[in-house]
């Protein structure tokens, strides 16, 4: 489902990536591939910040579900901004959505599932109510979310 097409400044975390010149393919611009790595950089800069504790002790976050919309070609040189906000908190999982953007204009859109899990039991593991009141920092709101 296509998710609304937010300005980067409607997002709570916003981050950057470098385009390199070996992310480009055979026709010159960024390989679809590199989409997917351009997101987990915001992504994981977001829930792993060193000022928050997002994650229960011995747990990790795993990629469940992923979905991309490629919208247009990325180009070499440059970079990308990423807006990076949770469209929904569960019991021991995160939908997190996120836009690309090169030079202000609207490249892909993003959303992903993630889960958290114990490292030891390779089971999920319920977020604790302090990570979840450190994750409604950077939800988006329901106007937000809304899809067209």
């Amino acid at each position: 489902m296509r998710q609304k097409q937010l300005p980067i400044t409607a997002f709570p975390f916003v981050t950057f990536d470098k385009v390199r010149y070996g992310d480009t393919d055979r026709q010159g611009h960024v390989n679809n591939a590199v989409f997917a790595s351009f997101f987990e950089t915001g992504r994981l800069e977001m829930l792993y910040q060193p000022s928050h504790q997002f994650l229960s002790d011995d747990c990790s976050f795993v990629v469940a579900k992923t979905t991309l919309e490629l919208l247009s070609e990325i180009h070499w040189p440059g970079q990308v901004e990423i807006g990076t906000g949770i469209v929904r908190i569960g019991n021991s999982s995160l939908v997190i959505a996120a836009n690309l953007y090169q030079q202000g204009r609207l490249v892909a859109t993003s959303e992903t599932m993630v889960v958290q899990v114990n490292i030891q039991t390779k089971t999920s593991q319920a977020l604790n109510s302090t990570s979840k009141s450190l994750l409604e920092k950077y939800k988006l709101t329901f106007e937000q979310c809304l899809v067209f």
